[in-house]
């Protein structure tokens, strides 16, 4: 398998080796909460990475696509997954990749040059990861299926309008009215008012919420100052001193920016009820995560071994009297005498001039042995 396709050659795209983009990507994972499925884009990974993590499930498995541009000619399948798409090749199982959604560019379908379908549609997915770009191509080996590229196009396009179950955001249009914009699958569990944002000298007073998938504050007076904290990107909750007081602090992720978020709460009452709410949920939301990609499979083509069906012998009825089939077999063997054509004569009745028949044969005989 060459790996030097698998970047354009050009001035915007990149070719970055594979090694050190592993080597980073294990360091990250020595997190055991680390979510690397849909941020990164793995070569040649382990049987162990094929395991969906929590979470993580499959949408589809689509069987004869063939990486264009990285294995040419290679027959492989396509995992989609509502993270991730996994390419590997039938003959050869370590010949492998995992694209996660997040690196995803654009989506595209052009002609492409496939060794084992000629010139055809393909799938064109444009991708960035540590500051390189990659270029991968599908073709899928099955004539007239738009499956390909239906069905990474639709995942793709809802993984992108659901970033507020997986990002933090900050100062985003979630508040309408002083009320909370829900996410589909969301719910709220707790609504407090009167908590202090800590980020300024002087602090902030809002509205806390804390939901089955975020953690959102707003300023009462200003719904545009707000944040959303997922709580796949919370890294640690505690409480801790401040100039203010005991606070309620937030730490997330690195891959979030690695924010350090402090919220006054009074009482000391409701301030330990908050903390031990956010730490329960955020134990409970790490065992069975919410990805926010919902999807409904309107019809899915069945398997090959499905449509295979057993051979039946053909049963044919041969309808007529029994002169006709004399008069058929007579008109092509002729006996078995035959060695040059008749003279042609006019047909009145079928306006043609045909070949002289044999005595005793008739148009019509001929006619009802077809």
């Amino acid at each position: 398998s060459n790996r030097q396709p698998w970047a354009q050659k050009n001035s915007s795209l990149k070719t970055a080796p594979v090694r050190p983009q592993l080597q980073i990507s294990m360091a990250q994972q020595d997190d055991e909460n680390y979510i690397w499925q849909d941020r990164e884009i793995r070569f040649d990974i382990p049987a162990g990475d094929f395991e969906l993590r929590r979470g993580e499930f499959e949408i589809d498995s689509i069987d004869s696509i063939e990486d264009t541009k990285g294995n040419n000619g290679e027959k492989g399948s396509l995992v989609i997954t509502n993270l991730r798409m996994i390419w590997s090749s039938q003959k050869n199982p370590r010949i492998n990749l995992s694209i996660g959604y997040n690196c995803i560019i654009s989506i595209t379908i052009h002609t492409a040059n496939s060794r084992l379908r000629g010139h055809t549609q393909a799938l064109y997915v444009l991708t960035k990861f540590n500051s390189s770009r990659f270029e991968f191509i599908f073709t899928n080996l099955v004539k007239n299926s738009p499956r390909l590229f239906t069905t990474v196009q639709a995942v793709h396009r809802a993984y992108e309008t659901s970033k507020l179950y997986r990002d933090l955001k900050l100062r985003g249009a979630i508040i309408r009215d002083k009320e909370l914009l829900l996410l589909p699958q969301e719910q709220v569990y707790t609504k407090t008012s009167g908590v202090w944002n800590l980020s300024s000298d002087q602090g902030n007073l809002g509205t806390f919420y804390i939901t089955n998938v975020r953690i959102v504050w707003f300023a009462n007076l200003a719904e545009n100052f707000n944040v959303s904290i997922p709580y796949l990107q919370i890294k640690s909750v505690r409480i801790r001193d401040s100039k203010f007081g005991p606070a309620f602090v937030i730490e997330t992720t690195p891959q979030s920016g690695g924010y350090v978020l402090g919220f006054r709460v009074d009482p000391p009452e409701k301030l330990q009820e908050v903390f031990k709410e956010v730490s329960s949920l955020h134990k409970l939301f790490s065992v069975n995560p919410i990805f926010g990609i919902e999807f409904t499979v309107e019809e899915k083509a069945p398997a090959l071994v499905d449509l295979k069906e057993k051979h039946k012998p053909d049963v044919i009825d041969i309808i007529g009297e029994d002169d006709t089939t004399d008069a058929f077999a007579a008109y092509y063997a002729d006996g078995g005498n035959k060695n040059s054509d008749r003279k042609p004569v006019y047909h009145a009745g079928l306006g043609l001039a045909v070949e002289k028949l044999r005595d005793n044969v008739s148009i019509e005989a001929l006619w009802s042995c077809t």
